[in-house]
């Protein structure tokens, strides 16, 4: 027998008007569904939407196109019936943790002996006890999130959103935090009746999720679904949960094998790679030294980053012909193993060579600037052009890291003064 039906997304769509009048598509066309009894994991990296559309769910912004229903019903406006738990706890300093906790049942009309009977049992409940009357600036990172998972629990909602909650906090800090989330949800010592998480760390969808949405970006869509049934409570050591890992490592960066045997290869969609060389370099001759392929996991672990900091480098060393990943390994290629070896000089020509055969864009910048007669063009005229493709803020990234490459690259320089491209002339 199917569990309830708590929450659904019908073919949603969420757009954002830009300063130039046009709208940036930041979620397209997403359908999805939240029943009794799940935890929910929507993965994804930055840009990807799933914090828009999180918010959407919880009737915060309004869809662009779509609808939204809880119980089968159109949503129009916040839905009483979610909590929130954000990356900051964002509490409020001048309240004691009393106070806070008590801000969300005093909103929904309670009495006073009810609130302060149910927040002091919420505080209990996330291990607070005796801190009542702290105020935030005497609790830790840890405790402040505790509160604000305290204020969100409190009101007894049947659905928690929670939107990175764990992301700001040192490593052991979440851990325990998690797990101490997870012990209220196994053990049904909290109402709530289902929970949507938002991460972007692969590991912590695994830990806490029975179902894993993985959204790509720009713009956000469902990339696949995973059912993870893996019993709780979860070794990151057993074989069924590395797996799982090297499986969604290869997903996100692009090289699921299709049904066919063939990798399919990741639309790029950014036209200059963002990654500076110091950083890629460094990762590059790490590979390098682990003389063999290397579990993309495994890697990611040992450099303690999430997805977000190392699908970059991935992305970047794979583009120039640095690095080549298949079913969540990655190794380096002849070139990458040249680059690792060779000295200063020589990586910088190994570089620039890529970069001109890799990279249309730069080789576009180069010629644009040598058929102006003053071997210079303004940077307002290669961020227009950009911004046709991409929002301001993608535009400024990507001409920001085209400065660094020309400059170490010794391709063109960049006269912040004059906010020039330009290219060096031989003196006569």
């Amino acid at each position: 027998m199917n569990k309830q039906l708590l929450l659904e997304a019908k073919q949603v769509s969420i757009s954002f008007p830009m300063p130039n009048h046009s709208a940036i598509l930041v979620v397209d066309e997403i359908n999805f569904s939240l029943r009794e009894g799940e935890l929910v994991a929507i993965l994804g990296s930055s840009g990807s939407g799933k914090s828009s559309f999180l918010r959407c769910l919880s009737g915060l912004i309004t869809p662009s196109k779509g609808s939204v229903f809880y119980r089968e019903k159109p949503l129009s406006g916040a839905n009483p019936n979610v909590s929130m738990v954000f990356q900051s706890a964002a509490l409020f300093p001048w309240l004691n943790v009393l106070d806070n906790v008590s801000v969300g049942l005093k909103a929904k009309g309670v009495s006073p002996n009810e609130i302060e009977k149910r927040a002091l049992s919420g505080i209990d409940l996330v291990g607070l006890d005796g801190f009542e009357t702290a105020y935030p600036k005497e609790l830790s990172g840890g405790m402040r999130q505790r509160v604000g998972f305290a204020r969100a629990l409190v009101v007894e909602p049947e659905i928690l959103f929670l939107d990175e909650p764990f992301s700001g906090l040192d490593i052991l800090t979440a851990e325990n935090l998690r797990t101490d989330l997870l012990d209220l949800w196994i053990e049904k010592k909290i109402p709530t009746k289902a929970m949507v998480l938002v991460t972007h760390s692969i590991e912590e969808a695994i830990l806490l999720a029975d179902r894993i949405i993985i959204f790509s970006k720009n713009p956000g869509r469902i990339k696949e679904e995973i059912i993870n049934t893996i019993p709780h409570y979860r070794d990151r050591e057993d074989p069924a949960f590395l797996t799982l890992s090297d499986y969604i490592y290869s997903l996100m960066m692009g090289k699921k094998i299709s049904k066919t045997g063939r990798p399919m290869k990741m639309e790029q969609k950014m036209l200059v790679p963002i990654v500076g060389e110091e950083s890629l370099s460094g990762f590059v001759e790490y590979i390098y030294e682990l003389e063999e392929k290397a579990d993309i996991y495994k890697v990611a672990q040992d450099l303690q980053m999430d997805i977000d900091r190392i699908q970059p480098l991935i992305e970047t060393g794979e583009w120039i012909g640095l690095l080549e990943t298949k079913e969540g390994d990655i190794f380096t290629t002849q070139v990458g193993k040249n680059f690792a070896e060779a000295d200063v000089l020589e990586k910088k020509d190994i570089y620039r060579g890529l970069i001109l055969e890799k990279v249309p864009f730069i080789s576009k910048m180069i010629q644009m600037i040598n058929d102006q007669p003053s071997k210079r063009i303004d940077y307002n005229e290669l961020f227009e052009m950009l911004m046709e493709q991409f929002s301001e803020e993608r535009a400024e990234e990507q001409l920001d890291a085209a400065i660094d490459i020309g400059r170490y690259a010794e391709l063109f320089g960049y006269d912040e003064s004059k906010k020039e491209f330009f290219i060096e002339q031989p003196e006569t």
